[in-house]
C-alpha cells in the first residue's frame, strides 16, 4: 500500500510521492495576509523604527486549514527571509500549555546555537532574542495558546517575521490583525473532495458534490474525513454520503457529525485502537505505540494505521520512521470515546503497556551500543526481533526520530505526580539511551528535563530520597558542563535531601561531590575537609573499595594545594585499600599517583622505584595504556637521575606496547609532557 500522507488541518494533502501535491483556495487570505506584512504599523505611521517583529494572526479552529495555510503563505515568501523558517507548537494536542522555556531551547537548537543546559526561561529567551538580531527568519508559531508565549519568543528586529496561529485573538500583542478563516470557496472545496473520490463521481453528480461541500460547511478537516469515507467505498455515491449526514439528527458541528459516521464505520478492533490513541504522548504514534496500547502485533498496528491515514483520520508526521499525527480536532474527541467506552483500569493498563514498550525499545537502543562483551550480544539477541536495532546508528536515528514523543513520554509517566517502578525504569532508560549515543553534554538539555520532572514529583509528593537522587543527578550535568557554582549548591541540597531521609548513600555521594566542586573552584582546603567527611562514612559503613578511592581524592586535594607530605600519605593510604580490596589496576593506578606526588616533592629516587611497582600491578592488570604511560614517566625520571641509556629502554618499551594505536600514543604522550 503506497503511503498518503493526508493534512486533516488544512487544504493541503499530497497522494503518491510521485504526485505534486498543491494548495487549494484561501486566494484572498493569502492576499490579505501579503499585503500586511508590508503594512505600515503604528511605529512606522509615528516616524519610528518598528522595534520587534511584525506579528500575523491566522485564526480559526482545528480542522479549518490554519496550519495548512500558515505553511503555504511561509512557502510563498520564504525568498524575503533568507535565513529559513522556524517551527514551533506552543500547546499540546490536549490544549496544555508548553513552557517557554523548552520553546526558546528547542529553537536555539535549529539555529544550531548552544545555550547552558540548565539555563532559565530568561536566559533562554534573551540567547534566543540575541540569535536572531542579525538574522531575517520567519517563526512559525503553531497552536498558540496565549499572548505572552508568543511575546517571549518574539525577536527584536523588524527584519524577521512571526506568524501565529490559535483559535482566536491575541490581546496583548500590539497592531495585529487576525485573519480568521471560515469554509473554502466551493470550487476548491469540491476539488479538495475529488482528490480522494476521483473526478468521475464529482463529475456524474455534481449538485451532490455541492450539496456535500455545504454539509461539511467547506471545513478542510471535514471534507477529508467525507472523501475518505467515500474512497473507502468505491461503489457510493456522492450522493449516499450526503443522504447519511441528512440523517443524522444527532446535534454538533459538521466535523463531529462525520467523525461519529467515519468512527461507527470501522470495526470494533479498529475502534478501540483509534480510541486509545489519544494516550499517545505529544499525539505522535508509530507502530510499536499502537501495536503496546491495542495490544496486537506491530506489522497488525502499522497497517490500521495507514488505513486511517486515507480515512482522514490521522496524518503521517513527516518522520524518517513510519510515524503519524493525531490531528487536534480528533484528540478531545477520541479521549472523551475512551472515557466513555473504556474502564479507567483499561486505560490505565494500556497506558502501562505503551510506557513499558517505550522502556524495551530504549533498553535495546541502548544495548546495540554495547557489544564488546559475549554476554552483551548474548543478551542482545535474546531480545525479540521487533524490538531489535540491526546497528547502532539505526538505534541513533530512532532515538532523534522519537526524541518529541519519548521527553513526552516522560512527562506522561509522572504526570499523575506519582514515581513508581514503570516511571523510575523509563527514566533511567531514556537518560542512558541518551548518553550512550549522543554524550553527555551533547544530551544535557534532554536530561536536564528529565531529571526535573523527578524532582518537581519528589518536592511535591514530599519524597527526600527521590529528591536527593534528582538534586544529585542535575548537579552531575552542572558540574560536567562547567557550572560548578550550580553543581555546588545542588549538591548541598542533595545532602540535606539524603540527611532527610536517612540515606547513607545519597549523602556519602553528596559530601564527595561537594569536596569535588570546591576542587574545581580551586578552594582546596575545603575539599580537602569534604572529602574527609566522605572518608569517615565510608570507614564506618566499611565501604573498602570506596574509602580507597575516597583517600585518592583526599590525595589529589593536597597535591593542588602543594601538602605533598599529607598527599603521600593519602596516596599510601590508598594503595593499602585498593591492595586489600584486591583491585590490581586501581593499585596500579593509585601507585602512578603517588609516585608523580614524591617527584614532585623532590625524591625521585623514590618515586622510581614507586613507578616501578606501578608498572608491576599494571601488568598484573594488563593495562597496556597504563604500562605504556608507566613506562614513560620512569624514562622522564631517568633522564632527571642521570640515567639516558636506561630512560631510553623504558621510551622503547613504551613505543612497542602502543605502535598498534597511534592515537593512544599521542595522547598519552601529551598526558605525560604535563605532568
Amino acid at each position: 500500500m503506497t503511503d498518503q500522507a493526508v493534512d486533516t488541518d488544512g487544504a493541503r494533502l499530497s497522494h503518491d510521492p510521485a504526485e505534486e501535491s498543491g494548495f487549494l483556495g484561501r486566494t484572498r487570505e493569502l492576499k490579505e495576509l501579503r499585503a500586511d506584512i508590508e503594512r505600515a504599523g503604528l511605529d512606522t505611521l509615528s516616524g519610528r523604527k518598528a522595534p520587534r517583529a511584525r506579528v500575523l494572526l491566522i485564526a480559526g479552529r482545528p480542522g479549518s486549514g490554519r496550519t495548512a495555510l500558515a505553511e503555504e503563505l511561509a512557502a510563498q515568501v520564504a525568498d524575503a527571509y533568507p535565513d529559513g523558517v522556524l517551527r514551533a507548537r506552543l500547546s499540546e494536542p490536549d490544549g496544555t500549555r508548553v513552557p517557554v522555556e523548552r520553546l526558546a531551547r528547542d529553537l536555539l537548537t535549529e539555529l544550531d546555537r548552544t545555550a547552558p543546559p540548565g539555563a532559565d526561561e530568561d536566559d533562554l529567551t534573551e540567547a534566543l532574542r540575541a540569535a536572531l538580531a542579525e538574522r531575517r527568519a520567519l517563526l512559525l508559531l503553531d497552536a498558540v495558546a496565549d499572548a505572552e508565549q508568543v511575546d517571549a519568543l518574539l525577536p527584536d528586529t523588524p527584519d524577521c517575521l512571526a506568524v501565529a496561529v490559535s483559535e482566536g485573538p491575541l490581546t496583548g500583542i500590539a497592531d495585529v490583525r487576525p485573519c480568521t478563516l471560515g469554509g473554502l470557496d466551493t470550487k476548491s472545496a469540491v476539488e479538495l473532495l475529488s482528490r480522494h473520490t476521483g473526478s468521475v463521481r464529482i463529475t456524474v453528480d455534481p449538485r451532490a458534490a455541492e450539496q456535500l461541500v455545504e454539509l461539511c460547511q467547506a471545513q478542510p478537516a471535514a471534507l477529508t474525513l467525507a472523501g475518505g469515507w467515500l474512497a473507502a467505498r468505491p461503489q457510493a455515491a456522492v450522493a449516499d454520503l450526503a443522504k447519511q449526514l441528512h440523517a443524522e439528527n444527532e446535534d454538533g458541528s459538521a466535523l463531529a457529525r462525520l467523525f461519529r459516521l467515519v468512527y461507527g464505520s470501522l470495526p470494533s478492533t479498529a475502534a478501540r485502537m483509534l480510541r486509545l490513541l489519544s494516550l499517545a504522548p505529544a499525539g505522535l504514534v508509530d507502530p510499536h505505540t499502537a501495536s503496546a496500547l491495542a495490544g496486537c502485533s506491530v506489522n497488525g498496528a502499522r497497517g490500521t494505521l495507514d488505513d486511517f491515514v486515507a480515512l482522514g483520520l490521522l496524518r503521517a508526521a513527516g518522520s524518517p520512521l513510519p510515524e503519524y499525527e493525531v490531528p487536534d480536532w480528533l484528540h478531545g474527541m477520541l479521549r472523551r470515546l475512551a472515557h466513555k467506552h473504556d474502564r479507567p483500569a483499561e486505560l490505565q493498563l494500556a497506558r502501562a503497556r505503551m510506557l513499558e514498550r517505550t522502556v524495551r525499545l530504549l533498553q535495546s537502543c541502548r544495548a546495540v551500543t554495547e557489544t564488546d562483551s559475549p554476554q552483551a550480544r548474548e543478551k542482545l539477541l535474546a531480545t525479540p526481533r521487533d524490538l531489535r536495532f540491526p546497528h547502532p546508528r539505526a538505534a541513533a536515528d530512532w532515538l532523534r526520530a522519537r526524541r518529541p514523543a519519548l521527553l513526552a513520554a516522560a512527562r506522561l509517566a509522572v504526570a499523575d505526580g506519582e514515581l513508581d517502578t514503570l516511571a523510575r525504569r523509563l527514566m533511567s532508560q531514556l537518560v542512558r539511551a541518551m548518553v550512550a549515543h549522543f554524550g553527555t553534554r551533547a544530551a544535557a538539555p534532554d536530561l536536564y528535563g528529565i531529571h526535573r520532572l523527578v524532582l518537581d514529583v519528589a518536592e511535591r509528593r514530599e519524597l527526600p530520597r527521590e529528591k536527593a537522587a534528582a538534586l544529585l543527578n542535575l548537579a552531575d550535568l552542572d558540574a560536567r558542563t562547567g557550572r560548578t557554582a550550580e553543581a555546588l549548591a545542588r549538591y548541598r541540597a542533595a545532602l540535606d535531601a539524603g540527611r532527610e531521609a536517612d540515606d547513607p548513600y545519597a549523602t556519602g555521594r553528596a559530601m564527595e561531590s561537594v569536596g569535588g566542586a570546591h576542587l574545581e573552584l580551586g578552594d582546596y582546603d575545603r575539599a580537602a575537609d569534604w572529602f574527609g567527611r566522605a572518608l569517615a562514612q565510608r570507614l564506618a559503613r566499611d565501604e573498602r573499595a570506596d574509602a580507597a578511592r575516597v583517600y585518592g581524592r583526599i590525595a589529589t586535594a593536597h597535591t593542588y594545594a602543594g601538602r605533598y607530605g599529607e598527599a603521600v600519605r593519602a596516596w599510601r593510604a590508598a594503595v593499602a585499600g585498593h591492595r586489600k580490596g584486591g583491585d590490581v589496576a586501581a593499585q596500579a593506578r593509585a601507585l602512578s599517583e603517588l609516585a608523580r606526588v614524591q617527584e614532585y616533592a623532590g625524591r625521585p629516587e623514590e618515586s622510581l622505584r614507586t613507578c616501578q611497582e606501578a608498572v608491576e600491578r599494571a601488568r598484573h592488570a594488563e593495562d597496556d595504556r597504563l604500562q605504556a604511560a608507566l613506562h614513560l614517566r620512569l624514562a622522564d625520571t631517568l633522564d632527571r637521575l642521570g640515567d639516558p641509556t636506561a630512560a631510553g629502554l623504558e621510551r622503547s618499551a613504551a613505543e612497542r606496547m602502543l605502535r598498534e594505536d597511534p592515537a593512544d600514543a599521542c595522547e598519552i604522550r601529551s598526558a605525560v609532557t604535563e605532568d
